[in-house]
């Protein structure tokens, strides 16, 4: 069983910046993927940015050239940087990791885009 555990959300003004946190408890080099999904209110859940065991990173449209997926393998790590945030970016996050055919989810954390 995979336990991640999500931190770093928060309120910022729009335009500033942010950087999400992601713990796992096994290496992540032995986990598929992992990655963010985001559940705004009234909107579906969608994915933000994930990340392959190779390295391979895809963003969702919507933060393309804004966020940045990376990992740092000796803190088990998965980081997610935000900049130029704005209004529509406000949601909860949820880290993602894919092992096998099986995903887990970590507990969510907000974040909160307002002046």
């Amino acid at each position: 069983q995979v336990q991640l555990v999500e931190s770093g959300g928060g309120l910022v003004q729009p335009g500033g910046s942010l950087t999400l946190s992601c713990a796992a408890s096994e290496k992540i080099f032995s986990i598929n993927r992992m990655g963010w999904y985001r559940q705004a209110p009234g909107k579906q859940r969608e994915l933000v940015a994930g990340i392959t065991s190779g390295g391979d990173r895809n963003y969702g449209d919507s933060v393309k050239g804004r966020f940045t997926i990376s990992r740092v393998h000796a803190k088990n790590t998965v980081y997610l940087q935000m900049s130029s945030l704005n209004a529509e970016d406000t949601a909860v996050y949820y880290c993602i990791a894919d092992v096998g055919w099986d995903r887990y989810w970590g507990q969510g954390t907000q974040v909160t885009v307002s002046s």
